[in-house]
C-alpha cells in the first residue's frame, strides 16, 4: 500500500514537473508568436499611414496582447478587441488610418487562417503520399478536404474583392440586412459616410499601392501560425510522441502539429461565438488529434496546456490596459 501511494505521488510529480515545463516553453512561443503579429500590424500601420513613425514597436505589441485577450474573453467571434485598438490607435495616428489600420489587420489574421487551413490541406495530401502510417485518406477525410478546399476557395474570392475595393460599406449594407438592425445600419451609414468611404479608400489602396507592405504583413502573420504550431509539438514531445524518433521523427511530429492546429482552429472558429470558446477548443484537439491515431486523452492533455497559457495572456493582457 505504502509502495502504491509511493509511486501515485511520483507520478503526479512527474506530472507535474512537465506541466510546469510545457507552460514556461509556451509562454515563451507566445512571446513569439506575439511579437511576429505586432510586426505583421506594423507593416500594415507603415503602409497606410503617413504618421506610422510615431507608434513604437513596443506599443504596438502591447496593444496586440490586449487586443487579442479581449477577443478570447468575449463572444462574437472574438471581436472584442477591434474597437479597442482602433481607439487606442487613434491617439497616436489619425482617426481614419487607425481604423483602417485596424480593419486591414484583422482581415490579414484572418486571411493567414485560411492560407494555413488550405496549405493543410495539401500537407495532409503530402503525408499520404509520402506513407505516413498516422495519415490516412478514408472517404469521410476526403470528403472533409474537398469541402474545405472549396471554402478556402470561396474566402479567397471574397477576401480579393475586399481588399480590391474595400469593405466596410459593403458589410454595414449586409448588416442592414438582418431583421431589427436595417434602421440602425442606414443611420450609420448617412451619417459617417465620408468617413467610412475613406476607410475603404485606405484599404483598397495598400493592396494596390504598397504591395511590399501588404504581403511582408501576410507572410509574418502566416509565419506567426507556424510558430504557433511549435507549442504542440513540445507538448506531444513531453508524453513521449516523436513519431519513430531521429530527424524523420521530430519533422513528421512538426508536420502533425501543423495540422493539429490548423484542423483544432478550423473547428473552433466555425463555432467562434462562444467566450473563451468554451468546450469548442478541446473538442477541436481532441477531434484533430484522434484524426492522426492518437488517444483522446493526448487531445485533453494539449488542450488544457493550451487553456490555462491562454488565461495567463489574457490576465496579462487586460492587466496591462
Amino acid at each position: 500500500m505504502q509502495w502504491t501511494k509511493k509511486r501515485v505521488n511520483n507520478l503526479l510529480f512527474l506530472v507535474g514537473v512537465v506541466f510546469v515545463v510545457g507552460m514556461i516553453f509556451t509562454f515563451g512561443v507566445w512571446f513569439f508568436v506575439y511579437g511576429i503579429n505586432a510586426l505583421s500590424w506594423r507593416q500594415v500601420i507603415r503602409g497606410n499611414s503617413k504618421d506610422a513613425d510615431k507608434v513604437s514597436f513596443w506599443r504596438i505589441f502591447k496593444l496586440t496582447i490586449t487586443g487579442y485577450a479581449l477577443n478570447y474573453a468575449t463572444p462574437v467571434g472574438g471581436l472584442g478587441g477591434e474597437p479597442y485598438r482602433i481607439m487606442e490607435l487613434s491617439r497616436d495616428i489619425n482617426k481614419h488610418e487607425a481604423t483602417s489600420s485596424v480593419i486591414l489587420y484583422a482581415m490579414m489574421h484572418i486571411f493567414a487562417h485560411f492560407w494555413l487551413w488550405f496549405t493543410s490541406i495539401f500537407l495532409w495530401l503530402g503525408l499520404v503520399a509520402y506513407g505516413d502510417p498516422d495519415v490516412k485518406l478514408t472517404p469521410l477525410y476526403g470528403t472533409l478536404l474537398g469541402i474545405a478546399f472549396v471554402f478556402c476557395l470561396i474566402a479567397f474570392y471574397l477576401f480579393s474583392r475586399g481588399y480590391k475595393n474595400g469593405l466596410v460599406i459593403k458589410t454595414l449594407r449586409l448588416i442592414g440586412k438582418i431583421p431589427g438592425l436595417k434602421g440602425w445600419s442606414q443611420r450609420f451609414l448617412e451619417k459617417h459616410s465620408e468617413a467610412l468611404q475613406n476607410v475603404d479608400r485606405q484599404i483598397a489602396a495598400l493592396h494596390k499601392q504598397d504591395k511590399k507592405a501588404f504581403y511582408s504583413s501576410f507572410l509574418l502573420e502566416y509565419l506567426s501560425r507556424i510558430v504557433q504550431s511549435l507549442e504542440i509539438m513540445f507538448m506531444l514531445l513531453c508524453i513521449g510522441i516523436n513519431c519513430g524518433g531521429g530527424v524523420e521523427g521530430y519533422t513528421l511530429t512538426f508536420l502533425h502539429s501543423i495540422l493539429i492546429l490548423a484542423f483544432t482552429s478550423l473547428f473552433a472558429n466555425l463555432i467562434g461565438f462562444l467566450p473563451l470558446q468554451l468546450g469548442v477548443q478541446e473538442s477541436g484537439f481532441m477531434l484533430s488529434i484522434a484524426a492522426l491515431g492518437l488517444s483522446g486523452a493526448t487531445g485533453l492533455f494539449v488542450s488544457i496546456i493550451c487553456r490555462v497559457r491562454e488565461i495567463i495572456w489574457i490576465a496579462i493582457g487586460l492587466g496591462s490596459f
